[in-house]
C-alpha cells in the first residue's frame, strides 16, 4: 500500500488537473497538498454555498484559485480528478456528478449516511473504470505502512486482537454541526480507525455499538462517548472515540496483537511505534534489524496527512499502479462505520 512515485532522471511528467468541489469539510484545506505537489495542477474551486463562497474568496488558501461554477469546473479542459470536500450531507451527490463527467474522485469521509447511495456510487465508478479514493488520513502513515509490511511477512503471527482510540475535545459550536447525524463521534472521528481495523482484520462478522452521551447541555444531543466491538472468527477489535478527552490527540493509537508480536502506534498523528517480537526479524536483505523483545521505532520525517494519498492517486490515474483500496474494501469500511455508529447500514 505504499504511496509515492518514481520519476526517471531528466523526465518531467505533465501535472494532473485537479478541481476541488466544496470548502465546507473539516479537511478541505488538504488542497494545499495538491497545490504544492509537482504531480498536480489545481485548476480551481467550486463552492455553491453563498456564505462559504464569500469566505473562500477571502481565504489565504482558497483565494489563490479561481472560484468556478459547477458547470465551469467540470468542463475544465483536461480535468482528470475532482476532490469532493463539501459538508458530509452533500459528498455523495457531488462525487456522482464528478464520475458522470468522467473524472476520478478523491472523496472525503465519511461516505455519507446512505449505504445504498454509496454502493450505487462505487458501482458507477467501477463501470466507468474510475477510482474513488477515500480520504482516510492514516492509510499512508509510515507507521501504518510498516505495520502492513510486517503483517504481510507474518511477523506478528495470528492476529487475535486490535484496539484503537481516536478522541479530542469537540467545541460546542462544532458539536452542534456534528449533531446532524445520529452516529455521533464514531461517525465523525471513529471512521478513521475503523478503516485501520478493517485493513488488518477485514469486514467483521458482527458489530456491537455502545453509544453514550456524557455531556448534557440544552439543545445538544450529540452522542459523544462511543465504543464499538467488532467480532471475527479468531479475533476481537475495539474502537473507542469521544469528543471529551483533554489532549486526546496524544492518546490516539492503534494496536495490533498477534501470537508472535504486538505493534502499537501512538500517537497516530505524529507516529511512534512500540514493537514487541517473539524473535529477531530482518527486513529485505537484512538492511534493518528488529530485535527480539520490545523496541521503539521513530520516523525521521514528520508525517504529513494526505501527501501519500495525493501521490498514490497520481500513480493510479497515470496507470502506474492498481488501486490498493478497491471498491469492495471501501464498501466494507463504510458498512462497518455505519454499524459501529448505531446507524442503518
Amino acid at each position: 500500500m505504499a504511496g509515492g512515485l518514481g520519476r526517471a532522471y531528466g523526465q518531467r511528467k505533465e501535472p494532473l488537473r485537479y478541481l476541488q468541489i466544496g470548502t465546507g469539510h473539516a479537511h478541505a484545506n488538504k488542497l494545499e497538498v495538491y497545490d504544492k505537489s509537482e504531480e498536480w495542477e489545481v485548476v480551481g474551486i467550486v463552492e455553491e454555498d453563498p456564505d462559504l463562497m464569500k469566505a473562500a474568496g477571502k481565504s489565504p488558501l482558497y483565494g489563490r484559485f479561481p472560484i468556478l461554477s459547477l458547470e465551469e469546473g467540470l468542463k475544465v479542459p483536461g480535468l482528470q480528478v475532482v476532490g469532493v470536500e463539501t459538508e458530509v450531507r452533500n459528498l455523495l451527490r457531488y462525487a456522482r456528478l464528478a464520475l458522470e463527467a468522467g473524472c476520478h474522485v478523491h472523496l472525503d469521509k465519511p461516505a455519507g449516511d446512505s449505504m445504498e447511495s454509496y454502493r450505487d456510487l462505487m458501482k458507477l465508478a467501477d463501470e466507468k473504470g474510475l477510482v474513488v479514493q477515500m480520504g482516510y488520513m492514516y492509510r499512508f502513515s509510515p507507521a501504518v505502512q510498516l505495520l502492513h509490511r510486517m503483517l504481510k511477512a507474518g511477523w506478528l503471527g495470528e492476529v487475535f486482537e486490535t484496539h484503537a482510540v481516536m478522541s479530542k475535545v469537540i467545541p460546542q459550536k462544532d458539536r452542534e454541526s456534528l449533531d446532524e447525524f445520529p452516529g455521533g463521534t464514531m461517525f465523525e472521528l471513529g471512521c478513521h480507525i475503523i478503516d485501520l481495523t478493517v485493513s488488518v482484520l477485514g469486514k467483521p462478522d458482527k458489530v456491537i455499538p455502545f453509544p453514550r452521551r456524557s455531556l448534557d447541555s440544552p439543545g445538544d444531543t450529540l452522542v459523544d462517548n462511543m465504543l464499538a466491538v467488532l467480532e471475527y472468527p479468531k479475533a476481537t477489535a475495539t474502537v473507542r472515540t469521544t469528543g471529551l478527552e483533554v489532549e486526546g490527540f496524544s492518546r490516539r493509537h492503534f494496536t495490533v496483537c498477534g501470537s508472535e508480536g504486538t505493534f502499537h502506534i501512538q500517537p497516530l498523528d505524529r507516529p511512534t511505534v512500540t514493537l514487541s517480537l517473539s524473535q529477531e526479524r530482518r527486513l529485505g536483505g537484512g538492511e534493518r534489524v528488529f530485535p527480539k523483545g520490545t523496541s521503539e521505532i521513530q520516523f525521521e520525517t514528520p508525517y504529513r496527512r494526505y501527501v501519500g494519498d495525493a501521490a498514490d492517486l497520481a500513480a493510479i490515474v497515470r496507470g502506474e499502479k492498481k488501486n490498493p483500496y478497491p471498491s469492495s474494501y471501501d464498501l466494507a469500511v463504510q458498512e462497518t462505520v455505519l454499524m459501529a455508529s448505531g446507524m442503518k447500514p
